[in-house]
């Protein structure tokens, strides 16, 4: 039994159980094996073990016993010389496949409720705060979405789910596709089909449901294999993010393979907003954003400039410490400079346009996307001999790249941004001591901000050589540095085959806050680029010239960024360390407050971050303000403390300690801060 599918009938979307028919169908498993001597993933799968088949969303690919890039559907035929592996829920790949099935289900659901509704896009989405999966959408009726439309929409799902609904999918010629598409009226399809179908493409059913999309897949075999879904929230969106191009409405969604996941992503969610740094950073009065001034242009106010320095100055110690001398570049460049270092190529679309120099129109200037180049020049400024390697430039730079304000979100996406940015020039043989120094600094930095971490490897395609710059040797060389690196530092690391940048290997962390989500931050990364495209040099021990190896090093990424991180992390508490106010004296009536600014002035002369409340307001007024700006320590001052030389201490977090002379707490205070203690 074949399931065919007539295009011609779906002009409108009608009901997908029509007949209709496509050049080649992957149908129903159970039914095309029976008919077939070819067996199918999922028969292979019971094979080999009936309770993982039983699992199984969908399977990875080997061919003559080389692993496939693309994981494969359920009910693809096996050919000769392959063999297929169980994807089952707890397989890395699992998720993104899952939720990319679910955004089909959120299309096929909206289309049985809003007929004639067009279709955009519908990835999956990894670690992104907003959701786990998206669908694009352009009403034809010049109707609009509301939130109220959500609770329908997933209660249509959840019916669709009862129904286990296969999926199902099917391949024709780009040709015949394109006009299919077109006659159903799905132009933005069409579209992406010309840009990124091959001379076959492949398109994805529901059973029952009209709906019908374009999609490279593999899906899950059946709507019944998703288990909790929930719908949050609609914005609008551009097709293809182009303001230009058509306006549509994006429904976020999420799935989780559990109920009990998706309860706890749900409060983790809660918890995220109560942390949001766009919320707190105004309310703590650290920074802020100005109409006048632009989206995603920050201004650093008096207590967040503050924690800045102090984490300049922490940085300082450690990086001269480590053999680090700083340089400052300028905000702008000549054009001329990005061309030579192919920013101007690859990265154009985040680039400010130019500004023509008065003096001489043949001369254009941009600000700067990037410290590299930079960096570059001030090696290049004198010869440099082996003995002088390895050379290790820092600097704490601003640059400026476009995004659109509506990507602009917060610290964590700016438009100025100033890099803790670093870059190594090296001899091959330095390269793994260099590798090695940066891992010691990432662990030593992150540690003492309470961050627990992950790392990725990110290598060339074991095979596929060709969009990567730099010969084998040099590649095998710089990988296996790194690895080795990870190994003796002792590091757990996940390897990414064909997530290398085409310059060179990298490594990446993430960290891990205090709410268990993972935040990209610091990078080392390898560079062969740069030293040809500059044509950089050493003179060697034969007396020739050589290439450097340039690494690139960025611990923090952003300042910008790793502060809307560290505000989420520690939910605007920060340790007494890097708090704009460590403490903050309390006199309980106007007849204490001499005394009050006394202790204030003592605590100041020793280097402590202090204030005074010197407000006729009642203690107990003057507590909650101080607990609703998160400072550390309260020292409230009565009769008692005024006549004993003392202070009654009270923390933010286990409330009154008791009353202690004000050099014992001041002491107490240094040793928090002398050591970054995490906690009081």
């Amino acid at each position: 039994m074949r399931f065919e599918i007539d295009f011609l009938n779906l002009k409108f979307r009608a009901a997908a159980s029509e007949a209709v028919s496509f050049r080649v169908c992957e149908t129903a498993v159970s039914e095309k094996s029976k008919e077939s001597s070819e067996l199918s993933a999922l028969d292979l799968l019971k094979q080999q073990d009936r309770e993982s088949a039983k699992r199984a969303l969908a399977a990875r690919l080997f061919r003559n016993g080389v692993k496939q890039e693309d994981p494969v559907d359920l009910s693809y035929q096996v050919r000769e010389g392959e063999r297929v592996e169980p994807i089952t829920p707890e397989s890395g790949e699992a998720l993104e496949i899952y939720r990319h099935s679910t955004a089909h289900l959120l299309a096929a659901a909206v289309l049985d409720l809003f007929p004639g509704t067009k279709l955009g896009i519908g990835p999956a989405l990894l670690d992104d705060p907003k959701g786990g999966f998206y669908y694009d959408f352009q009403r034809d009726d010049g109707g609009r979405f509301t939130p109220e439309d959500l609770p329908k929409i997933e209660k249509r799902m959840k019916d669709l789910v009862k129904r286990n609904l296969e999926y199902r999918r099917c391949e024709m010629s780009k040709s015949e596709a394109e006009k299919k598409f077109a006659e159903m009226g799905e132009p933005l399809k069409c579209e992406l089909i010309e840009e990124k179908g091959g001379d076959t493409v492949s398109c994805y059913t529901i059973e029952g449901t009209p709906f019908v999309d374009f999609c490279l897949g593999p899906h899950i075999p059946s709507t019944g294999k998703i288990k909790a879904i929930k719908l949050l929230s609609i914005a609008g969106a551009h097709w293809k993010g182009d303001e230009s191009r058509a306006q549509m409405q994006r429904i976020y969604g999420t799935s989780f393979f559990t109920q009990e996941e998706l309860d706890a992503w749900v409060k983790q969610k809660e918890e995220a907003e109560r942390r949001d740094h766009r919320k707190l950073g105004p309310e703590l009065d650290l920074f802020s954003f100005s109409d006048p001034i632009g989206p995603g242009l920050v201004l650093w106010h008096p207590n967040g400039a503050l924690i800045r320095k102090v984490i300049e100055q922490f940085l300082d110690g450690e990086l001269y410490r480590r053999g680090y001398g700083f340089v400052n570049t300028p905000h702008i460049t000549q054009s001329e400079l990005f061309h030579i270092s192919g920013h101007l190529l690859h990265y154009r679309d985040v680039l400010y346009p130019e500004m023509k120099d008065l003096e001489n129109e043949q001369v254009q200037y941009r600000l700067k996307p990037m410290n590299c180049p930079f960096h570059i020049q001030v090696y290049q400024s004198r010869q440099r001999s082996y003995r002088d390697l390895p050379q290790r430039f820092a600097e704490y730079g601003t640059v400026y790249r476009y995004e659109r304000s509506g990507v602009a979100h917060g610290l964590m996406r700016a438009r100025g941004f100033t890099q803790d940015d670093a870059h190594i020039f090296c001899t091959p043989e330095q390269l793994k001591a260099e590798i090695f120094g940066c891992l010691d600094l990432v662990d030593f930095i992150f540690r003492a901000f309470g961050f627990e971490y992950k790392t990725e490897l990110s290598v060339q395609h074991p095979t596929d050589h060709s969009k990567y710059l730099g010969s084998d040797e040099v590649w095998e060389m710089a990988e296996n540095a790194l690895a080795e690196a990870l190994n003796e530092r002792g590091l757990h690391y996940q390897r990414m085959e064909d997530e290398a940048a085409f310059y060179g290997p990298k490594i990446d962390f993430k960290v891990v806050d205090a709410i268990k989500r993972t935040w990209q931050l610091s990078t080392i990364q390898v560079d062969f680029n740069l030293p040809e495209r500059f044509e950089i040099e050493y003179i060697g021990s034969d007396n020739k010239p050589h290439r450097p190896i340039m690494v690139h090093r960025a611990i923090l990424g952003s300042f910008e960024r790793f502060f809307g991180i560290l505000i989420e992390h520690f939910a605007g508490a920060f340790p007494p360390w890097l708090a704009p106010v460590q403490a903050i004296v309390l006199p309980i009536s106007d007849r204490f407050n001499e005394r009050a600014v006394a202790v204030e002035r003592e605590l100041r002369a020793v280097g402590h971050r202090v204030q005074t409340d010197l407000r006729s307001e009642k203690i107990g007024k003057k507590i909650h303000d101080a607990q609703l700006k998160k400072i550390p320590f309260m020292l409230v001052i009565g009769e008692r403390e005024a006549e004993g030389n003392t202070v009654a201490v009270r923390d933010r977090v286990r409330g009154d300690t008791g009353a202690v002379p004000v050099a014992d707490f001041s002491a107490r205070l240094s040793e928090l801060v002398r050591t970054r203690a995490l906690a009081t």
